[in-house]
């Protein structure tokens, strides 16, 4: 048989980053070696005849910007008008989720918008339940003047992991009736 070793074990109190949740539709951009592009929703490959609430349409209508991000695998939600809360908005728009690589309006593509970097900082359950309530305050950063803000997504550096945390019904999960 062979030898499994006991997987690592990450400390808890390191740095995690906190960005606000966006209630609107998982999306992949998937760029090949030879500068193909894929669009993908959370589970499927999709296509402007096969679409998730248009974007494999805005994808391949802003091409040229979307190949600035080069090669590799992308992900964001899809979000605004007409996609799940809408945030009382006119337009959709792409957030990538990679705060840290693209959080700089110069190097991020000029059609793609991040999500909101609400705390940066030592994970503790204080930190993200201080930030959760000032979400409740303040409204969405990624919508301003939206005042139901789905919730926050902690990512903790040392571990790599990412945990959500609903302003509403975290307790009961998606199939909640």
């Amino acid at each position: 048989m062979e030898f499994q070793k006991f997987q690592k074990i990450a400390r808890l109190n390191r740095e995690c980053v906190i960005t606000e949740k966006i209630d609107g539709t998982n999306a992949q951009i998937c760029i090949t070696e030879d500068m193909q592009i894929l669009v993908g929703s959370r589970k499927r490959w999709i296509s402007p005849e096969d679409d998730n609430y248009g974007f494999a349409r805005w994808i391949m209508e802003n091409k040229d910007e979307i190949l600035k991000l080069g090669v590799g695998r992308y992900y964001g939600e899809w979000w605004g008008q007409g996609i799940q809360r809408t945030y009382n908005m006119d337009e959709k728009v792409f957030s990538l989720f990679n705060v840290h690589k693209w959080g700089d309006n110069l190097v991020r593509p000029l059609c793609c918008s991040v999500v909101p970097t609400l705390f940066k900082g030592m994970f503790t359950t204080e930190n993200t339940a201080k930030t959760i309530e000032e979400l409740k305050i303040t409204g969405s950063q990624a919508s301003k003047g939206f005042m139901k803000p789905e919730g926050i997504v902690i990512y903790h550096k040392h571990g790599g992991y990412l945990f959500k945390q609903t302003i509403e019904n975290d307790d009961k999960g998606k199939s909640y009736c």
